[in-house]
């Protein structure tokens, strides 16, 4: 069965369990793969054409965007998706659902990208080194993130798989084939790689759009409860989430010194090594969507339990691997990709906390299916508040300090999480495909 494939009958006509996600789901690991890819390619081929220095406000530019755009509108396309799937269940057409989301875009897009503008001469100032053109490209790349979540919502929730992967896989694929037309055209000017991460994001959604696979069926009218019954905790959630993955970076760009301008970079070439498994665990969790799903639409919450805990043996095992690999080889693999900066220390810190934060991370998926969504936003709140007094008080060190702040944010994020999870299953909570769909979608990593 194709992934747009209505996924309720099979072609005999005999009727299928009624699953959120069909197969194919593949799909969206692949578009994952190449996002993941052109990130590390995107990061070389910017530093080769700009070199450390000059590339420091991209990287800066980079980080704020994939702390903003899945922060703020992640939440819109998990509720996108899941009242879509619903609506498909039942036979129903989900335009309603799509008319009621779409205003609510545009209302945290305008009030962010205003608060943006307004901070806008502090930012070029203090963040993108006197660039102005970084700071609108910023606002431009918020403003492009818009109709791709949307889109991937629309696609998810209709079982247009392909189409959902093709909105991830063309944003890096378009970023890195400009990228390097732009250094072999001796492009040396920062505003114009800036331009490319913020215009990238519509490529996927103009493809997805003129092939008409964002069309969806007139249907009876979706009230707000509809639309918005977790909104405001996957948004708390969301955006704490988004903000602590790429707060690294972020902050020593804020405690780095006039003279550390190529320390950015170096830190966030370290960070994309880091993430190297958690690109491996997402890719690797969207082929099993499938069978999660099933067991969600069958109410299997024994299943759901052995497999999670098959699940989180793949993810100790991956970060242990993510570790021990960056203590080892780190520092060689980082000066073949990068022409290296940091040292083991660093480099173990930072595979340590992103090891952490995918426990973490899979953790509160568990939770999400299980209902939990508040208290997955109180999770990541604490991990967020946690990360600002650790990076603040541990250490004098430059990195020293947020390496700690990385590892202890995701730490006790990750304490919260299983506390409320344990907590759930003893008092008996259920799942269902709404919540499952919520779970799985809960990915504040994209870069």
């Amino acid at each position: 069965m194709s992934a747009e494939s209505d996924s309720r009958t099979s072609t005999t006509g005999e009727p299928k369990s009624r699953v959120p996600l069909p197969e194919g789901t593949i799909a969206v690991g692949i578009g994952l793969l190449v996002a993941g890819i052109s990130s590390y390619a995107f990061f070389k081929v910017g530093q080769e054409a700009l070199g450390k220095d000059d590339f420091k406000p991209i990287v800066a530019l980079w980080f704020a965007t994939f702390a903003l755009a899945p922060g703020f509108f992640l939440p819109l396309e998990q509720e996108m998706g899941r009242a879509l799937a619903h609506r498909r269940a039942l036979s129903l057409g989900g335009t309603p659902v799509v008319r009621r989301i779409v205003p609510l875009g545009v209302a945290i897009t305008v009030a962010v990208s205003g608060a943006v503008a307004a901070l806008g001469p502090i930012a070029t100032r203090e963040f993108f080194e006197g660039y102005g053109l970084v700071t609108l490209a910023l606002i431009i790349a918020f403003v492009s993130y818009a109709p791709a979540h949307l889109a991937r919502g629309i696609c998810s929730g209709q079982g247009r798989f392909a189409a959902y992967g093709m909105v991830m896989g063309a944003d890096g694929f378009v970023r890195v084939a400009g990228c390097v037309i732009l250094w072999q055209l001796d492009i040396h000017d920062v505003g114009a790689y800036a331009m490319l991460v913020a215009l990238a994001p519509l490529t996927g959604v103009l493809i997805v759009g003129a092939r008409g696979q964002l069309r969806t069926e007139a249907g009876p009218p979706a009230e707000w409860n509809e639309v918005t019954s977790n909104l405001g905790w996957l948004l708390i959630g969301s955006i704490m989430g988004a903000g602590l993955v790429n707060a690294g970076p972020i902050a020593i760009d804020v405690l780095a010194n006039s003279s550390q301008k190529d320390a950015v970079t170096r830190f966030g070439n370290g960070v994309l090594l880091a993430r190297i498994p958690l690109f491996l665990f997402q890719a690797v969790q969207a082929a099993l969507l499938p069978r999660l799903a099933r067991l969600a639409a069958s109410g299997d919450l024994t299943e759901f339990r052995n497999g999670f805990r098959r699940l989180m043996v793949v993810v100790f095992a991956v970060g242990a691997v993510g570790v021990v690999g960056s203590f080892a080889v780190g520092p060689a693999f980082l000066d073949l990709l990068y022409d290296g900066g940091l040292d083991r220390r660093t480099l173990t810190m930072l595979a340590l906390g992103s090891a952490v934060y995918m426990v973490a991370l899979a953790t509160a998926q568990a939770v999400i299916a299980l209902h939990g969504h508040a208290r997955v936003a109180l999770g990541w709140l604490s991990g967020m508040l946690v990360f600002l007094v650790a990076t603040w008080l541990s250490s004098d060190d430059l990195y020293l300090r947020v390496e700690i702040g990385l590892v202890a944010s995701s730490l006790a994020a990750l304490i919260i999480f299983v506390l409320s999870l344990r907590q759930l299953l003893a008092q008996g909570a259920t799942i269902d495909e709404g919540s499952v769909l919520d779970a799985l979608s809960d990915r504040p990593l994209e870069s």
